[in-house]
């Protein structure tokens, strides 16, 4: 029982199978990338197109509005909603790689 609980609290993926120390460093490595690598891509578009680019991209419009402003406005919350649903793939993928699965 005292294994199983540091396990849990050392982050171990639940699932399948027991994972050795290393498969777990792999598992949240390849978890941490992925986040990083998503994370950046909402800091861009939120940061990037919302604030620095605002001005250039304001020369295009999206129904009506101003392409700067719809992204300040709605285009980064957009962009965050789909990233969760490829955040949610990648990981059945990565579950699924190194079986843990549920």
């Amino acid at each position: 029982m005292q294994s199983d609980q540091n396990d849990a609290v050392a982050g171990a993926p639940t699932g399948g199978k027991q994972l050795s120390a290393e498969e777990r460093k792999g598992y949240w490595r390849a978890n941490l990338s992925l986040l990083g690598k998503l994370l950046a891509v909402w800091f861009i578009v939120s940061f990037g197109a919302g604030i620095l680019l605002e001005d250039w991209l304001n020369q295009f419009t999206v129904m009506g509005f101003k392409l700067g402003f719809w992204f300040a406005q709605q285009g980064s919350i957009f962009t965050f909603v789909v990233l969760i649903f490829i955040y949610a793939s990648r990981m059945k993928k990565l579950d699924r790689a190194f079986g843990v699965e549920d």
